[in-house]
């Protein structure tokens, strides 16, 4: 991928489930973008935190636009997967590649999954307005990952951002 005339790194998102690699820009997530014991004492200040963090990876994007798209894709069903995690995710106009943000949580939060449990991992996703199967593979690969109890263990031990962030790198992402 070039990017501004220059080689944009890479790295994939495992997927031992299917035995593939789902391809994304090294910097999907940064350390900036991940947050360790926060608070949030709902579903919308989760969604509020989330589009902040989301928001600041891209000068054209308002942490109120990414909220309203967050919120207009959850209206449609919420995007709790089960065990405590939520990936939340909205295309959104002008961004030209995906962008993550992780949060956990100091205490769970109620937020409509599947299983009824509350949210204390979540796992925020922006992608391009105009991408299709990229989308729904990046999705599909990133819950398959947290499905893997030991994941879903580490990152709730995790003691703050740095460690949190190599988690993902070790163990859900690899260099390309």
């Amino acid at each position: 991928t070039q990017v501004a005339g220059r080689r944009q790194r890479q790295m994939c998102i495992r997927d031992s489930a299917r035995g593939s690699c789902t391809m994304v820009p090294a910097d999907l997530i940064t350390e900036s973008r991940v947050l360790s014991h926060c608070e949030a004492a709902s579903k919308k200040r989760l969604l509020e935190t989330l589009a902040e963090l989301l928001a600041d990876a891209d000068s054209m994007l308002s942490g109120t636009t990414v909220f309203d798209r967050l919120l207009e894709r959850e209206r449609l069903g919420s995007t709790g997967l089960g065990q405590g995690i939520a990936l939340p995710h909205a295309r959104v106009d002008g961004i030209r590649t995906p962008i993550g943000a992780f949060v956990q949580l100091r205490g769970p939060v109620a937020f409509d999954a599947i299983d009824d449990k509350p949210v204390d991992l979540a796992f925020g996703l922006l992608v391009p307005d105009a991408t299709d199967e990229q989308h729904l593979q990046l999705l599909a690969t990133l819950a398959t990952a947290f499905d893997d109890a030991a994941i879903r263990h580490a990152l709730r031990a995790a003691k703050g951002s740095a460690q949190l962030l190599a988690i993902f790198r070790d163990r859900v992402f690899v260099a390309a």
